[in-house]
C-alpha cells in the first residue's frame, strides 16, 4: 500500500511540473512570437494612382511636362506615370528619386546637399539608384513610411518637389491612420 501511495505522490508531481512546464513554455513562446513579427502600412495600389494623377496635374497646371513615379514602402514601383510630352530620361528618374526618397527617408533635395563632395556621405550618389536632386519626397503617415513619390521634368528640382507635394496632398485623407 505504501509503495502505492508513493508512485501516486511521484505521478501528481510528475504531472504538475510537465503542466508548468507547459505553461511556461506558451506563456514565453507567445511572448516571442509578438517579438517575432511586425504590421506594416502601404499605399493601395489606388491610392498611389491618385497622388501621381495630382502631382502629373499640378505640373501641367503650371505648364511642365513630367513624369511621376509612386513607389512602396520598399521602393518596388506601384505607379508611373509620363506626360505626352516629357522628356525621355524622365522614366528613369523619376521612379529613382522615390526610391531615394524612401530609401534614405528624407527629400532628395536634402540628399543632394548632404551629398555634396567632400561631406562625409558623398560617396553614396555613386550607387545607380541614388537621385540626390530635387523632387523625391518620402510619403508619411502616423510617423511611418508608407511610400514616396518622385517627379522629373519640371525646370529644376524645386519645382518637382512642388508637384510631389501636390501629389501627396492629394491623398492625405486616404493615408491617416
Amino acid at each position: 500500500m505504501q509503495k502505492s501511495k508513493k508512485i501516486e505522490e511521484i505521478f501528481v508531481k510528475t504531472v504538475f511540473v510537465t503542466a508548468l512546464f507547459a505553461i511556461f513554455a506558451v506563456v514565453s513562446t507567445t511572448g516571442h512570437a509578438q517579438e517575432g513579427t511586425f504590421s506594416t502600412k502601404s499605399l493601395t495600389p489606388e491610392t498611389a494612382l491618385v497622388a501621381a494623377r495630382a502631382a502629373l496635374d499640378k505640373c501641367r497646371k503650371d505648364g511642365y511636362q513630367v513624369a511621376v513615379a509612386v513607389v512602396d514602402r520598399s521602393g518596388l514601383l506601384q505607379v508611373l506615370l509620363r506626360d505626352r510630352f516629357a522628356g525621355a530620361h524622365t522614366i528613369d528618374i523619376a521612379p529613382n528619386k522615390a526610391w531615394t526618397a524612401v530609401s534614405f527617408r528624407i527629400p532628395t533635395a536634402a540628399l543632394a546637399v548632404e551629398t555634396q563632395a567632400g561631406k562625409p556621405m558623398s560617396a553614396i550618389r555613386s550607387h545607380p539608384k541614388v537621385l540626390a536632386a530635387g523632387g523625391g519626397l518620402s510619403i508619411e503617415a502616423a510617423g511611418s513610411v508608407v511610400g514616396g513619390i518622385g517627379v522629373s521634368g519640371a525646370p529644376g528640382g524645386e519645382a518637382d518637389e512642388e508637384c510631389a507635394k501636390a501629389g501627396i496632398k492629394a491623398i492625405d485623407d486616404a493615408i491617416e491612420f
